[in-house]
Formats: C-alpha cells, structure tokens, sequence
C-alpha cells in the first residue's frame, strides 16, 4: 500500500484518488488495520498508522464502485468502515467507495435557506411514496413548491439494519441508506428541489447509535461516554477522555452533508442527549463547521430539545450555540388539549386555552422555568428574548402522530370547523410553521412506529414500545394494548404509505392548506419577520381569542374560537381596535365552503361582534 501525501475532503472514510482509493479510518484501539477489497479478485492492504489512533494509506487496487472492509489485529472478522459512504448490503456487509464528486449538480445558483419565511414539510421518504425511494419522491417536488413549501426536513436516512425503519438507529452516518436508492439518488432529490426552489434539511441523530450493526466499539472504547447513558443506549463521548475521534466524527458528517449533498442545514434530534461540558459545546462546533462548509449559501439548523433550552438558538456572542430554531412541543400540546380534550401523559399541564396560544405565539414555549407538574420539576429556561421565527409551530409530526396509539392524523381526533381553525392559526403564526407529510391533504393512511430487527431486538422494541404508550391511562387498557400495531410487522410499515390520490379526494383540506400557504406568502404581514413587539393578543371567551399583527407592513387581527358562536355586545381591549380611520374587513375565513365549511357572516354588525364558532377569521383594515 502505498503512504503518499493525499488531499482528502473527509478526515475519515474512503475517497477515490489518482492512483486508486485513499482510505482513513481512527482505530487507536489497534495495532494493525488492512484494508480487504472484494471483487474477482480480492486484494489485502495494510495502513500506516498515524499519529491520534488513525490509520491511512492508498490502495491502487480499490475505486468508486470497489467493494471492502477493514481486518482488525489480524482478526478473522471482517467490519465495515466507520466512515462508509455507502453499504449496498445493509450495515453488516461490506462499504462501497463512493466518488462523492462526480455528480453533475445543476444548483449553482441557488443561494441556500435562511429561516426566516420558510414552510417546513417534514418527510419520511420510505413511506412519502408507494415505492418508497429517491426517484419516487422526485415526482412529488413538483406539487409540493406548488402547494408552498419551501424547506422539505427528510428523517433521518444514515444506513440502518432491516428492510424498513423510522431511521433514527442508524449506525453508518456517512452511508445514505440503500433502502431508499444509491448517494447519488439522494444528490438528485436535492439538486431537484433547489430546482423547483425547495430547500431541503437533514435530521440527523448524534446523541447515539442504533444497537444493530455499530461496530464502532471494534475500532475505539472512547466513541462512547462510560459515565453517561441516554434512553436508548451508551451516550456519545463529546468531552471524555479521547473524545476527539468522537468530535470530528460529528462535525466531519454535518459538513459532509453540506458538502457532498448541497443540503441547506440539519435538524438535530433530542440535542438534550447530546452531553458535553467542554469549553466548546460540540453544538456550537458544529453550528460553525456547517456554516463554513456552506460558504456563500445561506442554512437553517432546527434542534429538537425536549428540556426546552434558549441558549441552543441564542448566538454565540450571548453565550449560545448558534442554531437558528427550535420545535415547540408546548403550541403542539396546547393544540392537542383544545382539538381533542384530553390532557394525559404528557398533556397533563395544558390546558388548551386561549392565553396558552396568545403566550405561546408570543414567546415561544410556555414552560420557561416554572414548575412541570408531569416531570415534578421545573420545566424550561428564560426565552423571553427569542423572535417568535425561532419557533418551529407544528400540529403534527412523526412522533406525536405516532404516540396516538393507531397513529390517526389530528384531522381524525376532532371536528372539522376545529381542525380548520387551528390549521389557520398555525399557518399564519409569527412561527415557522411545520407540516409532516400528508396533512396538507387530510391523508387517511396512519403513521405508527415501525422498525423492523431480528428476533431477540424485536421482542425488546415490540414490548418496549407497548410500555411507552401505557403513559396514556388510554392506551394502557388491556383491550387498547392487544390492538397495537406490531413495530415490526411489515405491514404496519406499508399501510402507513400516503396516498396522493387522497389529494383530489379530499379536496377542501387540500385547498384550505394551498391558500393559506399562499396568504402567509403573499401577504407581506403574514409573510414579514415578525419580532416579539409586533405582536400581541387577547382573550374574548372560554375558547375564543385574537391575534394583532402590528408592523411596519401594515395591521392584521386573526380572531380565533374553537368553541360556540361568540355574541359580544363590545370588545373592551384596544387591540381590537382598527388603525385610525379604518374599519375591519373580513378577508379570509376558515369557514369557507370552499374549505367544508358553511360561510361566515359580517363580524361587526349593529348590535356587536358576533365571532363565528369553529372558525379562524382573518381582518384587514379598510381604509375610507
């Protein structure tokens, strides 16, 4: 094997060369690594080791295409490559060299997504189609631009074990996974959507590995923290002992999918698992590296943070992480409380009120320190100084849809009018707004866990699952729990596949979802950065309430009732009050019948205000 002096991109991985394929992997548990190619004829090559645990060299043997895996100590086992780019046989067979230049990208005008004005579509491309792959969810690009997405969030696709899985066990985070087709089908499905001006964002898992087929442990002890564990397993070592190798592997895989798939950002998964008490956070690392590797294009970096911490979107010179959002899981809870009137598990401390959503539309979370009654502590931090784009507003997504035990969409949970109205509020919010795949078009197919294991991890997952649900005192019933879906039966994976014939099936939900995406984009105060100051709210009933969008492009008020028709003789706050010499127009009602509804009459008449039950109303001031 030859040791010349090679220019990688990666510090890790294989990366064809001139004089064949140079490979790095970091194994400072190990006196010896060789590289074995597959093929007609295999060939073995021995690395040099390097200074930092890391071995290196080139293989004139090997090229895009070749097929190998490393040999430890002289070992009779033969492992896949940490830094794989790419396992045609799933995560136990053999890595591929993969040439991750020679795609032919037509994006180079595109200038990236910042935060501010995006619609985010979050979208599980094994079930977003029949087929379930890359070129299959291509065709769907099209109609999504037209519908007004702007930023499309991909769950997770590191390669995984099984024929079908959520994704959030992968355990080859370099390797795309070949369930869903080859690197370079990814690499379309990106440079397609800048096309058509769809952002595209990956969620990406760095708080743990999945437990079938991480073989990490072979090549380093140190990948993982001895004193720490997350809920799913050994947490990732960021500040222990030899935590280096651990560091870069992470920050070398957010700038690889940057780099190599022009991706516009990550959305980081349960970030609160992701322990480091260095002097710099491996979060605020990675905010940097992901920015650098991006050079002139703009990125969105979308944590997932269940203890609900500000300082991961609070900038680096306020002591923060420098990522731009965060999903708001109280505005979800709230909307769960008020659509369905159940407050278990979870819901427990919400109640679905009025001042819940004007203060969750306000100032993001509605725990921010205060006493949690669920967890029996103090839930949240201050964010009080966060704009309102820094929230991501969702009523569904693959979690929560999930944790309703069939996985029903909300849209099956509640009324019609209800559905139609929080849609409205969560469309049009000062947040940036989140959709998960098929709830622009009412889907009727359902969205459960699945994740498919061999026998012994099946049992675990299959109990495993039950036990989580048996939170909600509803699912816990004997008669609930023998009804379950089985995670690993294919057949819970297949029937949650959408249906885009449901599209003209439904309609009114479809059309509802196409013109308030083109409202929230037309209309410049809807489609403005909104900062906290621009907007405010107040209660008018048990269930009804308003939202005044106060700016420099001009005055809105959403008035919003979930409950019965509202009859006010007067409404006593200034806020209702219109901009002077101007009077409220109606201009868009959730009541539409072009929506299902059944119309919406004047708001203010001669004897009041009368606010329409089940129903989101948008008012304009008409001036003269």
């Amino acid at each position: 094997m030859t040791h010349a002096v090679v220019r990688r991109r990666f510090p890790i991985g294989a990366e064809p060369s001139r004089d064949g394929a140079h490979f790095r992997v970091w194994a400072p548990k190990c006196r010896k690594v060789e590289v074995i190619t597959e093929g007609s004829v295999s060939t073995s090559s021995e690395l040099q080791s390097e200074e930092g645990g890391y071995f290196s060299g080139i293989s004139a043997a090997a090229h895009a295409g070749t097929l190998y895996r490393f040999r430890l100590d002289d070992g009779q086992e033969l492992l896949p490559d940490p830094g794989s780019r790419f396992q045609p046989k799933g995560p136990h067979g053999p890595s591929e060299i993969i040439d991750g230049s020679s795609f032919a990208w037509t994006d180079s005008k595109w200038k990236g997504a910042a935060l501010s004005g995006q619609v985010v579509y979050e979208m599980h491309v094994g079930t977003f189609t029949r087929e379930g792959t890359w070129p299959a969810a291509i065709r769907e690009l099209d109609e999504l631009a037209r519908l007004g997405i702007t930023l499309i969030e991909v769950m997770p696709v590191s390669d995984f074990a099984g024929q079908f899985g959520w994704g959030y066990d992968g355990v080859n985070w370099f390797a795309p996974t070949r369930l869903y087709g080859r690197p370079d089908d990814f690499r379309a499905f990106v440079d397609r959507a800048h096309a058509v001006g769809v952002g595209v964002i990956l969620d990406v898992v760095y708080n743990h590995f999945g437990p079938d087929g991480n073989y990490l442990s072979r090549f380093s002890d140190d990948y993982f923290s001895s004193e720490r564990q997350t809920e799913w397993g050994a947490a990732i070592n960021f500040d222990g002992p030899g935590c280096e190798g651990a560091r870069e592997l992470v920050l070398a895989n957010a700038r690889y999918w940057i780099d190599e798939f022009h991706l516009d950002g990550l959305r980081l998964d349960a970030t609160q698992s992701i322990f480091d008490e260095s002097g710099t956070h491996i979060l605020s690392e990675l905010a940097g590296a992901v920015r650098k590797a991006a050079g002139h294009r703009a990125t969105v970096l979308i944590a997932e943070n269940e203890p609900q911490h500000p300082r991961l979107v609070r900038a680096a010179a306020a002591g923060g992480y420098g990522l731009d959002a965060l999903w708001n899981d109280d505005y979800h809870h709230s909307a769960m409380v008020a659509l369905t009137g159940q407050s278990e598990a979870y819901y427990t401390d919400y109640r679905g009120s009025p001042q819940e959503f004007i203060s969750a539309l306000k100032w993001g979370y509605l725990y921010q320190g205060q006493r949690y009654s669920w967890q029996k502590a103090p839930r949240g931090k201050p964010a009080l100084d966060i704009d309102p784009s820094a929230f991501v507003l969702f009523l569904q997504n693959h979690d929560q849809v999930a944790n309703t035990g069939r996985g029903l969409r909300v849209h099956g949970l509640t009324s019609p009018g209800k559905y139609r109205a929080l849609t409205a509020l969560t469309l049009l919010a000062p947040g940036t707004p989140m959709l998960f795949q098929g709830q622009e078009f009412g889907a009727s197919t359902p969205f459960l866990y699945f994740a498919d294991h061999e026998p012994d991890l099946a049992r675990l997952v299959r109990e495993g699952r039950k036990e989580f649900l048996r939170q909600f005192p509803s699912l816990a019933l004997e008669a609930v729990q023998e009804r379950l879906a089985d995670p690993v039966d294919p057949k819970t994976f297949e029937m949650c596949k959408l249906d885009f014939g449901e599209r003209k099936a439904h309609p009114e939900i479809y059309a509802l979802h196409a013109d308030l995406l083109r409202l929230r984009r037309t209309d410049r105060v809807f489609g403005s950065p909104h900062p906290r100051a621009s907007v405010d709210g107040f209660v008018l009933g048990a269930e009804a309430f308003a939202i005044r969008f106060l700016g420099r492009e001009g005055d809105r008020l959403l008035l919003v009732n979930l409950g019965r028709q509202l009859d006010l003789a007067a409404v006593s706050d200034p806020l209702f009050a219109p901009p002077e010499g101007a009077s409220w127009e109606m201009s868009w009602s959730s009541n539409d019948v072009s929506y299902g509804g059944d119309g919406t009459a004047a708001i203010e008449h001669d004897d009041g205000v009368t606010i329409p039950g089940e129903c989101t109303v948008v008012l304009t001031p008409r001036h003269g």
